[in-house]
């Protein structure tokens, strides 16, 4: 029986995970250098790839074709001979001159996170933040925050990540009972553009830092959405929220502790009707603590960018609701990792 056991196990999962760096790096590598976007206008020869990039002929076909075994490029012909083109996802969400590029966070996660990731035992150990402010830099709100660029391409990332998400919460939820709805940390407004667009009796405060606010009004212009999208600048620390039928949280409360998100839910509920509704949307973390992995990862990455934050279960944000005062609450799945949980007063 042993000796079965033992001739069906492999250490394949643990090779595939434990060196997962390489193809992530890969991947980031190529999204920096601005690969998938050459090639959004065409196929390109691996000489063409290598002119555009300034790349060493060393490696420069391993190169590629791992990106093609990864399944981030297309090939027709080998090594010389070779044509390489986007596979369909690279295509449309690696290309930086599409609305859906979603690069940003990737660029953000090569530039920043990736060396940051690798102090994690220390973070374990000392349940202290690894990035910026370990040498005396800005806490990463404050320095992004500062920073116009950088605020962009930060705003840029989110929106990428999230559209799915938006998209898919404004079409699935009935808000046919809802007239105003205020999404807290709004940043370019993205959440409250696609509640409009869905919705076309909803009318949308989207509410976030004064630095956010420029951005906010360029993306609901270029909807043609001023007479529906109100940018409300605020600091959520500081303030009362605008009152509102729906207040909603995109990746809010993962960035703080315990008592702070109280406090956040507790300034949502109060701003709320009764019958108004609190969405959050987080990577939520399934009960059981055993499944959504991106969930438990991203609650390790606040532990390397945040002083206490960390993300949760829909049992850990039932209690703290209960506390507040809210009545019920149900979760709906939104894409991939991600869930709503949409709390009402």
């Amino acid at each position: 029986m042993n000796s079965t056991n033992e001739n069906q196990i492999t250490p394949s999962r643990i090779m595939e995970v434990g060196m997962g760096f390489w193809a992530s790096k890969t991947l980031l590598t190529a999204v920096k250098m601005g690969l998938f976007t050459h090639l959004a206008k065409g196929g390109l020869s691996g000489k063409e790839i290598q002119d555009k990039l300034k790349l060493h002929d060393r490696s420069l076909f391993d190169f590629l074709d791992t990106l093609v075994a990864l399944g981030f490029l297309q090939r027709s012909g080998l090594k010389e001979s070779a044509i390489y083109s986007n596979s369909e996802d690279s295509n449309l969400f690696l290309d930086k001159n599409k609305p859906s590029y979603m690069g940003g966070i990737l660029e953000m996660s090569n530039n920043r996170l990736y060396p940051f990731w690798n102090d994690l035992e220390e973070a374990l150990i000392t349940g202290k933040p690894q990035n910026e402010t370990k040498n005396g830099g800005k806490p990463i709100f404050e320095a992004i925050y500062a920073d116009e660029n950088k605020l962009r391409e930060f705003i840029h990332g989110m929106s990428g990540v999230q559209a799915g998400n938006f998209m898919k919460l404004a079409r699935d939820i009935n808000f046919s009972k809802y007239n105003t709805l205020c999404d807290i940390g709004g940043s370019g407004a993205d959440l409250s553009i696609q509640i409009a667009k869905s919705n076309p009796h909803i009318k949308c405060i989207s509410f976030d830092l004064p630095a956010v606010e420029p951005i906010a009004k360029e993306n609901v212009t270029r909807f043609d959405l001023n007479d529906r999208i109100e940018i409300h600048s605020g600091d959520f620390f500081v303030d009362e929220l605008p009152k509102a039928d729906v207040i909603t949280m995109g990746n809010i409360l993962h960035d703080w502790g315990t008592k702070d998100k109280l406090m956040l839910i507790k300034k949502a509920y109060n701003a709320l009707p009764k019958e108004g509704a609190l969405i959050i949307i987080e990577n939520i973390i399934d009960n059981e603590r055993n499944k959504n992995a991106f969930g438990l990862m991203m609650s390790l990455n606040m532990i390397i960018e945040t002083d206490e934050g960390y993300d949760f279960t829909l049992s850990d944000f039932n209690n703290w609701a209960k506390e507040v005062g809210f009545s019920n609450t149900r979760m709906m799945h939104l894409t991939g990792p991600s869930s709503a949980i949409i709390a009402v007063k």
